[in-house]
């Protein structure tokens, strides 16, 4: 089985869960660097339902979130790390998103069940939105203190000039 879909894929894969009365769990994010916070919410999130559905950002939203080093590793690799990832279901490879009306249209498309993110994420506000939308519950994930891909490819950064 092919894990890495696109989101047309997806959308078919979706409706066919959805007639079996399984639940769709979706999370997202970059994945530059996974690390055990990355790993603690795909877990938690897997947790939650039948089917864990990831959103992968592509190279442009991560540049435009993260700045001009990054990503590290492009979205076809980071979507390979997280094929090896037993528990992950689907991952998703995201086009650009450049709107809410592009995202509220993907999520009314997947209609997931539930819908996770890590506690204090600033894109929180989105997801409250989108699981309002498609009437999913949010979950939050708590998140593992000086864990992030930012800090990681700092201090990386600063020690193998």
């Amino acid at each position: 089985m092919n894990k890495i879909i696109t989101t047309q894929e997806a959308q078919t894969i979706s409706k066919n869960i959805k007639a079996k009365n399984k639940t769709i769990v979706l999370t997202g994010g970059c994945f530059d660097i996974l690390h055990i916070g990355h790993i603690k919410l795909l877990e938690e999130s897997k947790k939650q339902g039948n089917y864990l559905f990831v959103l992968l950002e592509n190279d442009a939203s991560v540049k435009k979130l993260k700045g001009n080093n990054r990503p590290i590793n492009s979205q076809l690799e980071r979507a390979k790390v997280l094929e090896a990832i037993s528990y992950i279901d689907y991952i998703i490879i995201l086009p650009d998103m450049n709107t809410n009306k592009d995202w509220d249209e993907l999520i009314l498309k997947l209609n997931p069940s539930i819908i996770t993110t890590t506690k204090g994420n600033p894109q929180a506000i989105h997801n409250k939105r989108q699981a309002m939308l498609v009437n999913a519950k949010i979950v939050f994930v708590d998140n593992i203190e000086n864990k992030s891909t930012t800090r990681l490819a700092k201090i990386i950064s600063e020690n193998f000039k």
